[in-house]
């Protein structure tokens, strides 16, 4: 196949952005766009594998996630198009390029997981913030934006896993304390 461009080749870009600030917020957007696959992947995962008496609640819960995070990929990979650079495609790259780390394809307890999926949303969010600070720096104002209303989506997704593993209210008391709940 011939190549139109190498993928480390910059286009420019149609907005007026320096070259400066397309290089350093495209560079941001790919590490991102990886972690939001480790994210997208492991949604899908706890998706296919959950199992017990609220299987169907978490079956969707996690459909309504890894769409949303579905759709995020998309707009940082638009995104790095718009400022003049070719996105990360390859799905081994993202591995080494994102800064979250991806599960072992073992089956987990679905707490487990969720546990795992909070810490990494809740690492995505600090490294959203850093760009958002940097997008501004850089007068990058269009990624700044939509950095702020994809934060706001991953803040909310970590906060409903917070929500998840929170101690049953219904039970509480009845089946056990709230200190046995926490063990589990």
């Amino acid at each position: 196949m011939r190549k139109l461009r190498k993928k480390s080749e910059y286009e420019g870009n149609p907005v007026g952005l320096s070259d400066e600030a397309c290089k350093e917020m495209a560079s941001h957007l790919d590490k991102h766009l990886a972690a939001m696959w480790i994210m997208y992947a492991q949604y899908h995962k706890h998706h296919w594998m959950v199992e017990g008496p609220q299987f169907h609640d978490i079956h969707v819960f996690l459909q309504k996630h890894y769409e949303e995070v579905n759709l995020q990929l998309d707009a940082l990979a638009e995104r790095m198009t718009l400022l003049g650079y070719t996105p990360t495609t390859r799905l081994e790259k993202y591995v080494d390029l994102a800064y979250i780390e991806q599960e072992s394809e073992d089956v987990m307890h679905i707490r487990d997981a969720f546990k795992n999926n909070m810490k990494n949303e809740r690492k995505i969010a600090e490294e959203f913030r850093k760009s958002i600070k940097k997008a501004f720096e850089m007068e990058d104002f269009g990624t700044k934006s939509m950095l702020e209303s994809m934060l706001f989506k991953i803040e909310d997704r970590c906060h409903h896993l917070e929500h998840f593993l929170g101690e049953d209210s219904l039970t509480v008391g009845f089946l056990h304390t709230a200190k046995e709940a926490h063990a589990n």
